[in-house]
């Protein structure tokens, strides 16, 4: 699975950092955790996040929002069933909700080890 590598040790704006992001091609060999552990996790980005998006605007600008002014969605790319972490910048991107909703499938043929995951993705996916 092709994901954006974001680094969020820069000062500006997204876009100010250049349209190509890095990219890392991910086995998804990661274990699940129980749950209880994923509903915790969850909890701690849904108590988070308010500030987190203030936080996000102080750095690069108001947190994205869709043509009707409702905010993306928070993407956890190593995604918190997984065990990714709720609170990390480094695993925290905004992602319009309506391609956020279609993201579980994609995760799930690479977790299953199902093609097309299973080979790795094209040099530039994202490229201009």
């Amino acid at each position: 699975m092709w994901l954006a590598d974001v680094k969020m040790d820069f000062q500006g704006t997204v876009m100010r950092a250049g349209s190509r992001y890095g990219m890392t091609h991910c086995c998804c060999n990661y274990a699940t955790i129980a749950p209880a552990q994923t509903n915790a996790a969850r909890g701690q980005w849904n108590s988070m996040r308010p500030d987190f998006r203030r936080q996000w605007a102080e750095r690069f600008g108001a947190w994205p929002t869709d043509a009707n002014g409702t905010p993306y969605e928070g993407h956890h790319v190593r995604d918190l069933w997984h065990g990714g972490n709720p609170t990390d910048w480094d695993n925290i991107i905004p992602f319009p909700q309506d391609l956020h909703q279609q993201l579980p499938g994609a995760y799930k043929q690479c977790y299953a080890n199902n093609p097309p995951w299973t080979t790795t993705g094209v040099d530039h996916p994202y490229g201009e």
